[in-house]
């Protein structure tokens, strides 16, 4: 599956030396799983992901970001000043977790990165230390499976109007009208973008255009992909120029171009 990275020069691919799956109570707060990097990375076109929050783990620092940070759901791509850290842990929390794993309004992190030891406790901070002190992958890993059960277990938990109303949402890639949406869990459409907003990151709206556009990168990254114009009226885009305009604000680059840069192997994420 094409992930959401893009290198800003063609063949600037970020890929990760090390992979594990999420401890199995954690799987569906997970997007995808772990991913451990390592050697020099460019400068990168981070794409959005559906309103996941990215979270990353720097082994060795950089000038850039802090050394363990939440990257914040962005509806549109966003291009991270600076080279990423030699070596960094990385994993991409699903939107209608990462309010209990970040135990804060996730709007407050939409579109920016933010210190993760301004989020966690002492022990967490202490947990971080540990982690980035290791020198195995799969012990980062699994200290990183100890943090994010800790904070599974003592994080606030979506209303559950807010999880149904994504999963109406994830259900139809992003077809499904948000008034309909509203009318379906029972509240005003007002009510509803206020509180999805506040625990999902994003408004429903623009949560419903990334689910549209993550149902295009399956279609691309399909061994027998079809036309673009069956790509457009299978996601629900009124034609095709709507998909174009799409593509520009989602990856910054028109759909010829974007398919250019991702030949060969797909692109991971890449943040660090």
């Amino acid at each position: 599956m094409i992930e959401h990275a893009l290198p800003v020069r063609p063949g600037e691919l970020a890929r990760p030396g090390s992979r594990a799956a999420p401890h199995p109570a954690l799987r569906r707060f997970v997007r995808g799983g772990y991913a451990g990097f390592a050697g020099p990375h460019g400068t990168q076109v981070v794409l959005p992901a559906t309103a996941a929050v990215g979270l990353i783990v720097k082994i060795e620092d950089s000038a850039h970001r802090p050394p363990a940070f939440l990257m914040g759901a962005h509806g549109r791509h966003i291009v991270l000043d600076g080279a990423c850290a030699p070596a960094y842990l990385q994993v991409f929390l699903r939107p209608i977790a990462a309010y209990t794993i970040v135990g804060m309004p996730v709007s407050e992190l939409a579109g920016q990165a933010v210190d993760l030891l301004d989020v966690v406790d002492r022990a967490g901070a202490t947990m971080l230390e540990r982690l980035r002190a290791e020198t195995s992958w799969p012990r980062r890993f699994h200290l990183l499976d100890q943090l994010l059960l800790e904070r599974r277990r003592t994080g606030p938990r979506p209303a559950p109007e807010v999880r149904h109303a994504y999963r109406l949402l994830e259900s139809t890639a992003g077809a499904m009208p948000v008034g309909r949406v509203a009318d379906e869990i029972g509240w005003s459409h007002k009510h509803l973008t206020a509180q999805f907003t506040q625990q999902i990151g994003l408004r429903p709206k623009a949560t419903a255009r990334l689910l549209r556009f993550d149902r295009v990168l399956r279609a691309l990254d399909s061994p027998d992909r079809p036309r673009w114009s069956r790509i457009a009226a299978d996601a629900g885009y009124t034609d095709q120029s709507h998909l174009v305009r799409d593509f520009h604000l989602v990856t910054g680059v028109a759909p010829t171009e974007f398919l250019a840069r991702i030949s060969g192997s797909p692109p991971v994420p890449a943040a660090g």
